[in-house]
């Protein structure tokens, strides 16, 4: 059986750390990016199941203003994306980004903190997983 596989894209290295580790010992395959550009590289790459996707970002180093609705845009474009499903996962107000998100594609809105259990509940619905438990 292959294992399914996340992209995480965050550039909080605490949140991409902790749910690597965690989604890794569920037997997940987990692959990250720190902004949107090395997002588009990884989708090509590593063709992921599902994409964990923070909201703000940095601008990189050539002044791109990267956030989660630029990346989910450039994602669509992407073949190996297109039809991948996306969770927005952000420390912003949610009545701000949460519609906002959706309207962009994400199939769910997530407030960090996260709720891990309910997170990974949903990650195992929509990856069709075996119950999995942390």
């Amino acid at each position: 059986m292959n294992k399914k596989k996340i992209l995480i894209v965050d550039d909080d290295a605490v949140v991409t750390k902790s749910l690597s580790i965690k989604l890794g010992a569920l037997g997940l395959d987990v692959v990250t990016a720190t902004d949107g550009a090395t997002a588009v590289n990884a989708v090509r790459r590593h063709r992921p199941d599902l994409i964990l996707l923070d909201i703000t970002f940095p601008s990189d180093m050539d002044g791109v203003p990267w956030d989660g609705f630029l990346i989910m845009q450039w994602l669509k474009r992407v073949e190996e994306a297109a039809n991948v499903p996306i969770i927005v996962i952000s420390g912003g107000c949610p009545e701000v980004y949460a519609n906002q998100a959706r309207e962009a594609g994400a199939a769910a809105f997530f407030r960090k903190p996260i709720s891990h259990d309910v997170l990974f509940g949903l990650i195992r619905r929509m990856l069709n997983l075996e119950p999995m438990t942390v």
